[in-house]
């Protein structure tokens, strides 16, 4: 089946939009879409920064009462930052600088903004905006615009349905066969097991479906979708994995399944530079720095030519950041690894953070 069709699919939902940067006053306006594009807008709100949006304030006319919400317009100064994705939003505590009507604000006083899914933030760093903060904004502008891909890895005995998002692969749920050799009506339960992942299959709301999976489970579904439901075909990718299990996703992922169906893939990315890393460290070549105190060796030596840092890291060490900067400036390539994914966590093994090199350094 050729993969160029699904590359002309096309998502209607609106999208993640950076609305305005004014690089003078270290001002972004940005308005998120979905949970994945909040994960990104949390990831750049640091201590310090300022943010304003519309928000809600209980205002009070007498003691005893308990109030009424008020619409303001409110800017804080950001003291603490909470991505919740099963609350689909970000809170952003701390002090209020400005705000208005007046009447209904308190200077000084602390409020929380809650970021929400079609919600206008702006976003004012005192030191300005950093590139490597303004690419994940914009990358992430262009990633909403891409299809949506969920993963369904599966044998004979269960299969387990995965969405690829950007910020994390989401384990959804898992289907289970009771087909058995010995049961007299195991065929009758094989073609229920498929007709459970087909119905499961048609109510994704993902535009490409990857079903994958070792021996002949997925080419049985293969067969039996085509006979039933012949449409759904039209979303569906067959691959080849190793095991049904969480690590027949990553396998997936690591291979670039997603990168060959659509393009650009980010978990993708993260698993290809994490492996050319520890291929260059377990051979030797000279060509690879881990540890903050090596990478900034290698940055300093002008030798990093690509250096790859956990978001974890770098939120809680500001002389990573200062670092990154001096990266930035020599144009080295800074790639952000999710803290939580597989590659992530690999990194998170060689300290946070590791450089890729032009050359050998002494």
């Amino acid at each position: 089946m050729p993969t160029s069709r699904y590359i002309k699919v096309e998502r209607a939902n609106p999208i993640m939009r950076v609305l305005k940067y004014v690089k003078d006053e270290g001002l972004v306006k940005v308005k998120a879409d979905s949970v994945e594009d909040l994960w990104h807008i949390e990831r750049v709100i640091v201590p310090g920064d300022l943010v304003a949006a519309k928000s809600w304030r209980r205002f009070k006319t007498s003691e005893g009462e308990s109030g009424e919400k008020k619409e303001i317009l409110v800017q804080v100064r950001a003291e603490q930052v909470e991505f919740s994705e099963h609350a689909n939003k970000v809170r952003v505590t701390g002090r209020i600088i400005a705000g208005g009507p007046e009447e209904f604000i308190q200077v000084g006083s602390y409020h929380t903004i809650d970021i929400e899914p079609q919600f206008a933030v702006d976003i004012k760093k005192a030191a300005g905006w950093r590139q490597y903060e303004l690419d994940r904004l914009y990358n992430a502008q262009r990633a909403a615009k891409k299809v949506h891909i969920a993963i369904v890895v599966m044998d004979e005995r269960n299969a387990l349905f995965a969405n690829v998002k950007e910020y994390k692969v989401d384990f959804a749920f898992e289907i289970e066969s009771h087909a058995s050799k010995r049961d007299k009506d195991s065929e009758s339960k094989r073609l229920q097991y498929y007709g459970d992942v087909m119905k499961a299959l048609s109510e994704l709301k993902a535009d490409v479906i990857v079903v994958a999976g070792p021996g002949f489970a997925k080419d049985g579904l293969r067969k039996f979708i085509a006979d039933r439901a012949p449409e759904l075909l039209k979303r569906l990718h067959f691959e080849t994995a190793s095991s049904a299990e969480h690590s027949g996703v990553y396998e997936l992922l690591k291979q670039g399944v997603a990168d060959k169906i659509l393009g650009e893939d980010r978990t993708a990315k993260e698993f290809a530079l994490i492996e050319e890393m520890m291929v260059r460290i377990s051979k030797d070549t000279g060509l690879a720095a881990y540890g903050v105190a090596e990478v900034r060796k290698a940055v300093e030596s002008s030798a990093a030519e690509k250096l790859l840092v956990t978001d974890a890291l770098l939120r809680k060490d500001k002389a990573v950041e200062a670092l990154l900067e001096d990266a930035e400036k020599l144009r080295c390539e800074i790639r952000i690894f999710n803290s939580e994914n597989p590659p992530g966590q690999q990194l998170a093994g060689l300290g946070g953070i590791a450089a890729l090199l032009r050359f050998k350094i002494a």
